[in-house]
């Protein structure tokens, strides 16, 4: 078996001890004699496998009990217009766009209300977090949100914005699980989960219980869309990502036994100062972040040449280091190093960066 070095952006690697442990369950799951893809959602066996993920993840995180935890479909982009659906009820939100994604949660929440951008990097093409320790945040704005880390661009908040009083909710999909946080400084915490913890499909709502409505903030919002629906029902109102949720509790059992979220971030930053350090210092890459902002999980970097570029690529392939393309809008290369990459695969990629630099410089 041959295993590549995966530097996808999500979809994206996995702990390989996770995967040969679902491999190991795949025709029978603790003696029920069938495949967790196979089992009913009703059954005792799916009710333990999602209790104790969620169980899991209250340790990993720290949650306090006022939050809850919601396993649901749909993805990230699905939350764009989920958030506002439930929580304007002012019908004004305040939006600082870092990225697409944030981009597009904020055209998003224009169609429900007024969604107002009181922040911005659009103007250096996303390579940089705005000061947003004192933000002009409307009186009446239900929320301030974020998307917390940069998946396109590479930039993470270092700081949480000041948002005067008003819940914050921040999008962490490419930064899930990859160092402690202080849940009680967010009002809702979600993120698609292929990026860091488990297969496209689930994405995972952490809401402080007293901004969950009893009635929706817009009008004829879907039954599915309202997480007063799924908060009632602890996640299973209707057939959930069964056999997604189950990758995600092996992956939480997976972080506490690598020692927590502590020792993740430990393990993040060794990582990312091994490929920041290279690009500080090489005559032929360079990064596209300022260095204060620059995220632990996602490495956009480049030649300045987009033939060179291609070039890097194509032999990066070829010696095993996969998806290692940048986004269209910033073009070059972007290396994703999450949770599940070994610290050997960012030696590995340097060692070869080195090399073609030598080679083409």
């Amino acid at each position: 078996m041959k295993r590549v070095y995966n530097f996808s952006a999500g979809p994206a690697v996995l702990p390989e001890e996770v995967l040969k442990e679902a491999a190991d369950e795949m025709l029978d799951y603790k003696g029920t004699g069938m495949s967790v893809m196979e089992m009913s959602h009703r059954s005792k066996a799916f009710q333990e496998i999602i209790d104790t993920a969620e169980q899991d993840l209250r340790d990993l995180m720290n949650i306090p009990d006022n939050y809850k935890v919601l396993f649901l479909q749909g993805g990230a982009s699905q939350q764009f217009a989920a958030v506002p659906m439930n929580l304007m009820k002012n019908g004004v939100a305040d939006y600082i766009v870092t990225g697409q994604w944030a981009k597009k949660a904020y055209q998003e929440a224009q169609k429900y209300g007024k969604a107002v951008k009181v922040a911005s990097s659009e103007d250096e093409t996303f390579s940089y977090i705005p000061d947003c320790s004192n933000l002009e945040i409307d009186e009446d704005a239900d929320y301030v949100y974020i998307c917390e880390n940069n998946t396109i661009y590479g930039t993470k908040f270092k700081t949480l914005p000041n948002t005067k009083g008003k819940p914050l909710v921040s999008d962490v999909s490419s930064c899930f699980l990859s160092e402690p946080i202080d849940v009680t400084k967010y009002g809702v915490i979600y993120g698609g989960v292929q990026k860091n913890i488990g297969p496209a499909g689930v994405v995972i709502v952490i809401i402080r219980e007293d901004l969950i409505p009893e009635t929706p903030a817009v009008e004829n919002t879907p039954t599915m869309l309202l997480y007063k629906t799924h908060a009632d029902a602890n996640s299973l109102y209707n057939t959930p990502p069964a056999y997604g949720i189950y990758i995600c509790g092996k992956v939480f059992k997976w972080i506490k036994k690598m020692g927590g979220l502590e020792a993740m971030k430990i393990h993040n930053e060794k990582k990312a100062a091994i490929l920041y350090d290279f690009l500080d210092q090489s005559k032929l890459f360079k990064g596209t972040v300022r260095k204060e902002d620059r995220s632990l999980m996602n490495v956009p970097f480049v030649t300045g040449d987009k033939d060179l570029d291609a070039k890097f690529v194509a032999e990066a392939k070829a010696a095993g280091f996969e998806n290692l393309k940048g986004h269209r809008s910033v073009g070059g290369m972007r290396a994703s190093i999450y949770n599940a990459m070994p610290i050997e695969g960012v030696e590995a990629l340097v060692a070869f960066m080195k090399k073609f630099e030598e080679e083409n410089a």
